[in-house]
């Protein structure tokens, strides 16, 4: 399939900011943006359907090719047709590189990396109580495997690969994420690094997409790190929304990266003043309300996030007024739904009671229900967030929004 069965047009843009709305064409599918993309790690979003993920009206979904290589194995995909067939999921697909894999093995943090940058730099930190798992060289990354132990290299070529044979219709370059505990001089030749693989990247992705000819085009956007440095922000998004190697260039961009949540506006920002117009922006690993906000009024276009499904299985459900915990005993009685003005398969058919119940009692379905409520939540409020700037109201809906959405739990 040719490469123009990808493209992003833009269509409205908010007054006095990166923020717009446009359209991504993808092999399998629109993604009208800005959207919020659900991640399936493993080809699935853990104890629900795709079917039911589809029914709350995600777009698209999000897998892991650090995950998938290690099970079932990429050839597994391959062989299936890609990951949408496997899955049984018709729209458009993402993979990330699993360069967040390499940080958290590397330096044992797993799911969590500091949002502080008062931490005192440190190259060499681990987490208490936890080993080096993986390795960074100039060439890529020596890593265990979490599950049993074996050892296994990536390269950018090795990535490419990966991700050519899990067939998503967008997929990343590799890069090497960095965190708030590492110094200057470190985030300076982590940047560089990261700089060479997105070279090395865009060749492998030319020479793979040639010979993969009969599958559709794969579009492949490049990671954007600097940490919460201007100038490393800056320089990464000029590199790499110039870069073109052998006539191949990025068909978008992931803004990647740790840093602290009252500068997630502001570095946006940044990169977004360097980057082409003309390509997809994907901020990687959000998923709370005043950070869309944020993130969409200075520039990203699509996100992805674990939290709605993860806080779910913990009993924590989203709601206008705020996030509450289902297993209080508050709930023990509360026979209303979760969201009286929620039309999600959840909230139109279970109680507040009921699922408190099922937390107690342990059972599997709560799982099910919360997350179809969660993801609901979170994908609506990215598509009310897209059809205020078409409306030319944002900056109201943001204050209506925010303004209910406080710490308190819902009454």
């Amino acid at each position: 399939m040719p490469q123009d069965s990808f493209n992003f047009t833009l269509d409205s843009r908010l007054d006095g900011a990166h923020g717009r709305t446009g359209v991504i064409q993808t092999p399998h599918g629109e993604i009208r943006t800005p959207a919020f993309i659900p991640v399936a790690t493993k080809a699935t979003i853990k104890s629900v359907r795709p079917e039911e993920i589809a029914e709350v009206g995600a777009q698209a979904v999000l897998a892991n090719a650090y995950h998938l290589n290690l099970q079932p194995g990429t050839d597994v995909l391959d062989a299936a047709g890609g990951l949408g067939k496997f899955m049984n999921w018709p729209g458009p697909t993402f993979t990330d590189s699993g360069g967040f894999q390499v940080m958290s093995l590397g330096a044992g943090f797993k799911k969590v990396i500091s949002m502080d940058a008062s931490v005192v730099p440190d190259d060499a930190a681990v987490a208490p109580d936890k080993e080096r798992l993986a390795l960074v060289d100039d060439d890529g990354v020596t890593f265990k495997s979490h599950i049993d132990g074996t050892t296994h290299r990536f390269t950018p070529e090795v990535s490419m690969k990966l991700q050519h044979e899990i067939g998503a219709d967008i997929i990343f370059a590799f890069d090497e994420l960095t965190t708030l505990f590492n110094t200057r001089a470190y985030q300076e030749t982590s940047l560089e690094r990261t700089r060479l693989w997105a070279e090395r990247c865009l060749s492998a992705h030319r020479v793979l997409t040639e010979e993969r000819s009969h599958r559709p085009y794969q579009a492949l956007f490049g990671v954007l790190q600097g940490a919460q440095y201007e100038d490393l922000r800056r320089k990464a998004a000029r590199d790499l929304g110039a870069m073109e190697v052998e006539g191949q260039r990025f068909d978008g961009f992931g803004l990647g990266g740790a840093l602290e949540k009252e500068n997630l506006g502001t570095i946006v920002g940044w990169i977004c003043d360097e980057l082409p117009e003309d390509r997809p922006r994907h901020l990687l690993g959000i998923s709370e309300p005043e950070d869309f906000f944020t993130a969409i009024e200075n520039g990203a276009d699509t996100f992805d996030c674990v939290s709605p499904s993860r806080v779910a299985r913990n009993g924590r459900v989203y709601h206008p007024s705020g996030r509450f915990n289902l297993p209080q005993a508050r709930f023990k009685k509360d026979f209303g739904p979760i969201d009286e003005d929620c039309t999600c398969y959840t909230c139109r058919n279970y109680s507040r009671a009921y699922l408190h119940h099922l937390f107690k009692a342990k059972e599997m379905l709560v799982n099910t229900l919360c997350t179809i409520h969660n993801e609901h939540y979170t994908v609506k409020l990215v598509d009310d967030i897209r059809r205020s700037i078409q409306d030319g109201r944002f900056y109201e809906f943001r204050e209506e929004t925010l303004g209910r959405y406080t710490a308190k739990a819902a009454r």
